[in-house]
């Protein structure tokens, strides 16, 4: 198989390179933000930029990257252009720098939003240059730039600017540039359109012979850029040298075409227009397509848009075709061609008189259609108003090729998408996984098109948008099954052996040899079908490894996924692997295929099935696993080698890969997409609409549903009647009760909500879509519990699913929603993270099914207890049915006696002693508070009564709820019963959804209101399947509400390869795409987490973001942070010893200057007595978090005085957590990297509380456009750190106030590092000095002191073991013995882990000494290959990258 070339990574300049540039001192000249005097704008700047840097560099992306970066656009571009400047240069500048923020993911018409006047003039120069002769003013490669914009703004519609311009090439007018005979055809199919048309054509009457000559050049626009499109395709020849830029103009314009298709607003229209310039034909036909290596990627386009051509959709009222409709559209067009046959051609007799399914396949067309001339080809054409009509007396222009094509493509039988969909293999396979177009490698740079479906804004239909999805799910898993192949086989070193065969020169903990692989099952296919319905191996290994490995692969559970692969090696033994170069041919690896768990076998051959029974212990080493193969793929392989004599891949497997638990569910989710497009999933009739992106966005909102409910129980929202007036401004509460003493809330609730929040649960409460955008720190989780609450009280018949992200997440919503006053019985969590819940209870569904046998046996217990106290014989407490009766026949009849005696009668006043004399239930009330009636009032007593009776009640009435625990007799039939009947809120995780989809359905799970949390984290497609867990009634869904609350402004969903990320967008969740399509949100506008001035940092991404009252009246708001000048600073870091970033491993930045400034300003704040615990470090890069880790096992870890900081982690892992104190290092000294996504840089901001302290080049991340809001407050400040050394932690002083200590400016990280060892050295040394002075005190004094000495007796051991002063080496060592410190790089992280316990608990000042350079080489991959195997902390190289 050909290995793809690996793509090359792009460098991003340095900031020196950066400054020497030719385009940074124009920037410094003329629009850098930063220069006060500028000099006056000059259009020959523009022309030299556009000649010298752009077009002479072949558009290289390291030039516009820095024009971009340097505000070019912004400042320079837009801002002076106008009709009367405009050039070439101008035009192709602006559209590179569009492409480039695009391609960098960053916001690109805000400018042109600002500025909207001269973009119309703009446009239409565009839309002349794009059709503008190749060999004239415009380069091919220029044109493909053009081409590059084009698709952008077709991309952008939701942007008013763009979509008033678009509109016009897109609207039905562009007709025009049909054939006159088609246009006809098409308007007698649709009566209506003609009155559109005629009407067009009248408005074209009345414009002026200027305006609608333009009119007509718009309308025409795409039909002449296909015409153009098609004479530059067939330009390129079949072997000889092709430039590339033609191979990139056709990719370009076949992803341009596939995007128009792709969106029904532009569809609409233009499919018509596609289909009459026989698009596909002609490429199908042309010669690039039979270009091997220059067509590959052209021909996986082409087979897109030929996808979408024939999408099943009606174009003009955007409704999904079902089968039959696809069918009988196919029957027409075989039944028009057969009676033009008949009438006109008798050649074709034999054609015209067949019936349709003998007709209508392409073999048996080419036979029929084949013999006949190009001429009679042509004229068959022309009266299916394919072509224009022949005139009698010409030839044809057109190939006879061309015509038989055209005819054939036209009318073949096509498969139905949703067969395709189903005999497509689940598994991908060594085709796939390491093709670039379709699976790119880590370092996609963003410059090519790929042949991706893209999650835009709209979809076609629901089954586009699951496709699409299912598409883009699988390959993503296909990108982390390569890294997991790759690094698997490469572990395991498969070499030649001297005979030929394979030898493992290595070993993988995940992946074995196979001893032996046998095919036992190939079960009949279902009618209709052609693959097996089944297809069952046994694969052998041999399991010589440690035990806890052994046991891991003996812990393969049913429906586990494993891979079977083939390696057939070249290279001799001992060739050592070389992890830059192609992994295929260094392996020799031929095939992969996947294969799913279904257990173990045991002695007799048997499977072991997963139970509560013990394993079987097996004897030896060797084992079986019994799996299932994919059906379809063994099909597939199985034709290939019957027909085509290839070998069989199912006799060649050597090795078997398992993959980690968490990290494989990617076949369950696939199928749940599969069974989704295979039944009628039915979206909700509110919810459709939205979901594919058109119609009005706010149709779902409460205020426009039609069963709005009119009023609401709040239940216990508002804390006091001066709070519920408060909620509702603008609004006059009229209050029905004045008298204050019976103004009192129910319940629980202590949290005073605002008024935004009030929105927030008001609208959740209604029926329909509520949308809550919450930035950090504004109480989301507090408004979805209470959203749960009032839902449940108030609708106690209907069920609620929540919904979350992450299991810590919903255990943090879980654990609130406990707190209500919601019955226990009513709660479930489903899923493996319910054991983290903080709380002895058990809400798994077994964990319920105890609870209410245990619950049912208290109970009971009271029945017996009322039995006897009414003395009434027999056993009534047996079960729930007998309690049943009695209450029915003792309880109720006695209480019935009791209300006809004490009742009120009409004629005599009420007797208050009679309430008392004659309550039956006396007896069972003794262990009440006594006396139980009070005697006051009657109404009084009677109140108690009633109260009295309810708790009785109440008993029998949940012993009628668990009467069903009692009939059902196994575990999993009463948690099937829990679920489906009894629990009213239903919490799981989203993956949890995708993986159990199935089999909720088939219980008959029901529910009525989903809440998810976390709704921006969550993927498209997973935030979509929890709809649909349940049959729809009647064909109808039951789904009444929809709560989502997330921030968009923060990190979106996790996608590990950059391609599926950047270029098709699968980043971008369902609440985004709602927000970008103008779904209306309530939107949280007070925080109460940070500091005002924290606050301020990340506040103006925010809709009038403020602050709570607390956050200034509270003393830890309002005091100072101790030991340190401001709250918030950012700290210019240069470079250590010569160096700034490094990058050992592919994307595994590091800073060791950073890294150790960082642990410094840690120390230091835990030496002025700061807990640790208090104090977070995050950083933007896996590399440098594996650093600073390590920097701390080294200098403080085991400490007593310093400890550990609370985390150490990097800013996408710490996303939804806060502490007090954050210090966060930015790492990158060449490029801004991924934190120029403004969402990255706003988590970063708001993960402090009280302190804030910023570590990074300051000159880079200055210059950053996106990020300017921010750094423009932190470089307000000073740049170097402040810090008061004597002033101790906590201090009184007001926070914004001179302290009355003196401060200390540190210049760099060598000072903070030898300032910190020797505020270290004299604290020490303090101690010693007090603990020896106490030991010289009376007796008396010591034992008041004993508390004390007891904490100093490990700080004398460790004074002790302390080297003296002479020993302790300075900073000038550290930083030039080098022989010392490359010995210390030796020592693995585990080792040095373990070195501060040798040396006395850590306190060595050795381990505190400023570090040296090469510090760098011990704690950088190494460091990261030990924690390989913790999964939760491992950032994908998707986040790692820029």
């Amino acid at each position: 198989m050909a290995t793809p070339a690996q793509p090359k990574k792009i460098v991003a300049p340095t900031v020196s390179q950066i400054n020497a540039e030719f385009v940074t001192q124009l920037a410094c000249k003329y629009w850098a933000p930063h220069i006060k005097k500028k000099s006056p704008f000059d259009i020959k700047v523009i022309e030299d930029i556009y000649e010298k840097e752009i077009v002479k560099s072949r558009f290289a992306i390291r030039k516009i990257m820095l024009l971009e970066f340097s505000q070019y656009l912004e400042n320079y571009l837009w801002m002076n252009y106008s009709p009367e400047v405009s050039s070439k240069a101008y035009l192709m500048s602006i559209c590179c720098m569009v492409n480039e923020k695009f391609r960098e993911n960053v916001p690109a018409w805000e400018t042109f939003k600002k500025k909207p006047d001269h973009f119309p003039f703009f446009f239409k120069c565009i839309l002349k240059a794009a059709l503008a002769e190749t060999d004239g003013e415009f380069s091919l490669h220029e044109q493909t730039v053009l081409l590059l914009f084009l698709d952008h703004c077709f991309n952008s519609l939701e942007v008013d600017l763009i979509r008033s311009q678009v509109q016009q090439l897109i609207s039905l007018p562009m007709w025009m540039g049909l054939q006159p005979a088609r246009l006809e055809l098409e308007l007698k199919k649709t009566p209506k359109l003609r009155k559109f048309w005629n009407l067009i054509k009248k408005n074209d009457e009345k414009m002026d012979p200027e305006a609608r000559e333009q009119a007509y050049q718009e309308r025409r626009f795409l039909s002449q850029l296909i015409q153009k499109f098609i004479s530059v395709l067939k330009s390129v020849p079949l072997s000889e040298p092709v430039t590339m830029d033609k191979v990139h103009y056709c990719e370009r314009f076949i992803e341009l075409m596939i995007d128009l298709e792709a969106l029904l607003p532009t569809r609409r229209w233009f499919n018509t227009i596609l289909d009459d310039s026989h698009l596909l034909v002609h490429c199908y036909l042309s010669n690039l397509v039979h270009r091997e290596e220059d067509g590959h990627l052209f021909s996986q386009l082409l087979d897109m848009l030929k996808f979408y051509t024939g999408f099943e959709i009606n174009d003009q009222t955007g409704n999904a075709l079902t089968e039959n409709e696809m069918t009988t559209i196919h029957y027409d067009r075989i039944t028009s061609l057969q009676r033009a046959a008949f009438a006109h051609f008798p050649e074709l007799y034999d054609f015209a008189l067949s019936n349709v399914a003998e007709v209508d396949t392409r073999e048996s067309l080419i036979k029929f259609f084949g013999p006949l001339s190009s001429n009679t080809l042509h004229q068959v054409a022309s009266y299916l108003c394919l072509l224009p009509t022949l005139p009698k007396t010409e030839d044809t222009t057109f190939d006879k090729e061309f015509l038989l094509e055209l005819l054939v493509s036209r009318h073949e039988r096509r498969i139905s998408q949703i067969q395709q969909l189903n005999q497509m293999p689940l598994y991908p396979t060594e085709k796939i996984i390491w093709d670039e177009n379709i699976v790119p490698t880590e370092y996609y740079s963003g410059e090519g098109c790929l042949a991706l479906p893209k999650l835009n804004l709209q979809f076609l239909t629901l089954h586009d948008y699951l496709l699409r999805n299912f598409n883009l799910f699988r390959l993503e898993s296909t990108y982390e099954i390569r890294q997991d192949i790759e690094d698997s086989v490469s572990r395991m070193k498969p070499w030649q052996s001297e005979y030929g065969g394979v030898v493992f020169g290595g070993w993988a903990r995940m992946a074995q040899p196979i001893v032996a692989f046998t095919v036992v099952e190939v079960a009949k296919p279902n009618i209709g079908e052609n693959w097996p319905t089944r297809v069952r191996a046994d694969v052998t290994i041999n399991l010589n490894v440690r035990d806890h490995i052994k046991d891991e692969w003996e812990g393969l559970r049913k429906h586990d996924v494993c891979f079977l692969i083939t390696v057939r090696p070249t290279k001799p033994y001992g060739t050592k692997f070389d992890r830059r170069r192609p992994f295929i041919e260094q392996v020799g690896l031929v095939y992969v295929r996947g294969c799913e768990i279904q257990g173990m076998l045991d002695d007799k051959g048997r499977v072991i099935e997963d139970g509560p029974e013990p394993r079987p212990n097996l004897r030896g080493e060797s084992r079986t696993f019994r799996v299932f193969l994919d059906p379809n793929q063994y099909q597939q392989d199985m034709t290939n080698t019957i027909q085509n004599g290839a070998e069989d891949v199912y006799e060649t497997f050597n090795i078997i890969m398992r993959r980690k638990p968490k990290e494989n569910n990617f076949k369950a989710v696939l199928e749940t997409i599969r069974n989704l497009m295979n039944t009628d999933c039915v979206v909700p009739d509110w919810l459709h609409d939205i979901i594919l992106g058109y119609g009005d966005p706010s149709s779902a909102h409460y205020s426009k549903m039609p069963n709005q409910i009119s009023t609401l129980d709040f239940n216990d929202t508002f804390l006091s009647i001066e709070h519920l007036k408060t909620s509702f401004p603008g609004h006059n509460v009229k209050v029905t009760v004045d008298d204050p003493a019976l103004q009192i809330p129910p319940f629980s609730n202590t949290i005073q909500f605002t008024h935004t929040q009030i929105e927030a649960i008001r609208a959740g409460m209604q029926p329909g879509l509520t949308m809550v955008v919450g930035p950090p720190g504004t109480g989301k989780t507090d408004v979805a519990v209470q959203i749960i609450s009032n839902i449940y009280h108030n609708f106690p018949e209907q069920r609620t699913l929540i919904v979350t992200h992450s299991n810590q997440a919903l255990n943090q919503l879980f654990e609130k929603i406990m707190a209500l006053d919601i019955d226990e019985r009513h709660l479930l969590r489903l899923g493996h993270g319910e054991e983290e819940l903080e709380t002895e209870k058990d809400f798994s569904r077994y964990g319920r099914v105890n609870y209410v046998l245990a619950r049912r046996i208290e109970l009971l217990e009271e029945v017996k207890r009322l039995q006897k106290s009414l003395g009434v014989p027999g056993d009534a407490s047996y079960t729930c049915e007998t309690a049943g009766y009695f209450f029915l026949y003792q309880v109720m009849s006695r209480w019935e006696e009791y209300i006809s005696k004490v009742k009120n009668k009409s004629n005599t006043l009420p007797d208050v002693t009679e309430v008392s004399t004659f309550f039956p239930f006396h007896e069972y009330f003794a262990n009440a508070p006594q006396p139980i009636f009070k005697g006051r009032s009657y109404e009084e007593d009677m109140e108690i009564a009633e109260g009295c009776f309810r708790h009785i009640k109440k008993i029998f009435t949940q012993l009628e709820e668990f009467r069903a625990s009692e009939l059902l007799r196994s575990g999993l039939d009463r948690s099937k019963y829990l679920l489906v009947k009894e629990a009213k809120i239903i919490a799981m995780t989203c993956t949890h959804a995708a993986l159990k989809r199935h089999d909720l359905v088939k219980l008959g799970f029901k529910y009525d209101n989903i809440l998810m949390e976390e709704a921006a984290q969550i993927l498209e497609i997973e935030t979509f399947i929890p709809l649909l867990l349940q049959n729809p009634q009647d064909g109808f869904s039951r789904l009444k509400r929809w709560i989502m609350i997330g921030d968009h402004h923060q990190l979106p969903p996790v996608i590990k390869n950059m391609a599926f990320q950047k270029y098709s967008n699968m980043e971008q969740s369902l609440f985004t795409r709602f927000v970008r399509v103008g779904v209306p949100t309530v939107d949280l506008d007070a925080q109460g987490r940070a500091r005002a001035s924290l606050c301020n940092l990340y506040n103006w991404r925010y809709k009038n973001l403020g602050n709570l009252p607390h956050v200034q009246l509270l003393p830890e708001f309002s005091t100072a942070n101790a030991g340190l000048l401001y709250d918030f600073q950012l700290i210019n870091v240069e470079d250590f010893q010569g160096v700034g970033e490094s990058e050992p491993n592919p994307y595994f930045y590091q800073n060791l200057g950073e890294a150790e400034y960082v642990v410094a300003l840690f120390m230091y704040m835990c030496l002025l007595g700061y807990p640790a615990d208090k104090i977070s470090i995050l950083t933007t890069y896996n590399g440098q978090k594996h650093l600073i880790r390590d920097i701390i096992n080294r200098r403080c870890g085991s400490n007593p005085l310093i400890g550990r900081p609370n985390k150490v982690t990097t800013v996408d892992r710490f996303q939804g957590q806060q502490n007090d104190y954050i210090l966060l290092s930015l790492v990158r000294t060449r490029a801004v990297g991924h934190l120029r996504d403004v969402r990255r840089l706003v988590v970063a901001m708001s993960r402090a509380r009280l302190g804030l302290y910023i570590f990074a080049r300051v000159s880079l991340f200055q210059n950053c456009f996106e990020l300017t809001p921010a750094f423009s407050q932190l470089t307000a400040r000073p740049l170097h750190l402040h810090i008061i050394p004597t002033e101790p932690f906590p201090t009184s002083r007001k926070n914004g106030e001179r302290p009355s200590h003196e401060v200390q400016i540190i210049k760099n990280m060598p000072q903070m590092a030898n300032f910190v060892y020797n505020m270290y050295m004299h604290l020490i040394q303090t101690t010693h000095h007090y603990h020896q002075t106490l030991l010289q005190l009376p007796p008396a004094m010591v034992e008041e002191g004993e508390e004390i000495q007891s904490q100093e007796t490990e700080l004398e051991t460790e004074e002790e073991a302390m080297p003296v002063q002479a020993d302790v080496p300075s900073l000038t060592d550290a930083g030039s013995s080098q022989e010392a410190s490359a010995s210390q790089t030796e020592t693995t992280p585990s080792q040095t882990e373990t070195t501060p316990d040798q040396t006395g608990a850590g306190s060595n000042p050795e381990t505190l000494s400023p570090p040296s350079e090469s510090t760098a080489t011990m704690v950088g991959p190494e460091a990261a290959a030990a924690e390989a195997d913790t999964p939760q902390d491992t950032t994908s190289a998707a986040e790692e990258t820029k």
